[in-house]
């Protein structure tokens, strides 16, 4: 596709930004826990896969798209669980793409509570052909050269605390600052250093009435040299089938979120947010999202009688 001088303004407003917030936002977060945070796995009790797409400000030239696709499941005991995560993510063009393996060891602290410890271990890479651009300025150092990094490895930790209605999680995925780039100029060098972020996430259902459940959810997010960020979402869900929602994203967005249960293991959701404070919003249709999960029961473990909501 031909770049015209929006979608060069786009990718220039995207270098400055991503050395304080590289990781992306899902307004699906309570679906993701795994990507964030390894201690999630094996807590559902089952093999249990998550896949999200979210295709960012559409409308828009060469906007975000992302997929994230997790797995995770007990293995040898109920007290230890193993996940991969695999991320893909493309802005302009810049594509940033990794995979991890999460480990947790899950410990009882009372009769319904539990505790887990999770680590992370990755690798991932960026790539762009900035010099395939068409750019006013031909002397601008950033698009001199390509950028095309190594594999790097990082690794992470998390802790997440969980209940048959109640869960709060503590995590920092990425604790290296990789810089992807070997490259002399302050400008590369900023875009290119990897930052550290640190993750808070709480949830809980609660019955309104016999057909009627109130789940809210929260997730908050830091990285040095940007403002936190929070969502907050509050979901109702109708017959143990039907979810609907709403979310705000602190100084961004707000949305809407749809989902079904399909059958007790299957479950579809959509969302859409708005950003009302982006400069692009008058350019873009929104952000829309798809969540796919799917739970395998064995016919040696006790089934799910009913979804599972957290």
């Amino acid at each position: 596709m031909k770049r015209t001088l929006l979608v060069t303004l786009f990718v220039i407003l995207i270098i400055q930004s991503t050395e304080a917030q590289q990781d992306a936002m899902f307004t699906h977060y309570m679906f993701n826990t795994q990507a964030i945070n390894p201690a999630y796995s094996g807590s559902r009790q089952a093999l249990s896969v998550t896949g999200l797409h979210r295709s960012q400000w559409v409308g828009f030239d060469d906007a975000p798209v992302i997929q994230t696709f997790t797995l995770n499941s007990p293995i040898l005991s109920t007290k230890t669980g193993l996940g991969l995560s695999f991320i893909n993510d493309k802005a302009g063009p810049l594509k940033n793409t990794g995979f991890s393996i999460d480990f947790a060891y899950h410990m009882k602290v009372s009769r319904k509570a539990k505790l887990a410890f999770g680590l992370k271990a990755g690798m991932n890479m960026v790539s762009a052909p900035l010099t395939e651009l068409k750019i006013t300025d031909a002397d601008d150092i950033v698009f001199r050269s390509n950028i095309q990094s190594k594999m790097l490895p990082n690794f992470g930790f998390g802790l997440y605390y969980y209940m048959p209605n109640f869960y709060l999680g503590l995590s920092a995925p990425k604790l290296l600052e990789n810089n992807f780039v070997d490259n002399t100029s302050t400008s590369i060098n900023e875009f290119s250093n990897e930052q550290k972020h640190f993750y808070f996430i709480a949830g809980t259902v609660f019955d309104i009435s016999r057909n009627i459940k109130l789940k809210p959810t929260t997730f908050i997010k830091y990285t040095q040299s940007a403002p936190i960020q929070g969502d907050v979402t509050a979901s109702f869900i109708f017959n143990e089938k039907l979810m609907l929602g709403a979310m705000f994203r602190t100084g961004d967005a707000v949305g809407i979120l749809a989902g079904i249960n399909i059958t007790n293991q299957f479950t579809v959701g959509y969302s859409y947010d708005w950003s009302y404070t982006n400069k692009t919003f008058t350019y873009n249709a929104g952000s829309h999202e798809i969540m796919l999960r799917y739970d395998f029961i064995f016919e040696n473990k006790k089934m799910i009688r009913s979804p599972r909501y957290l």
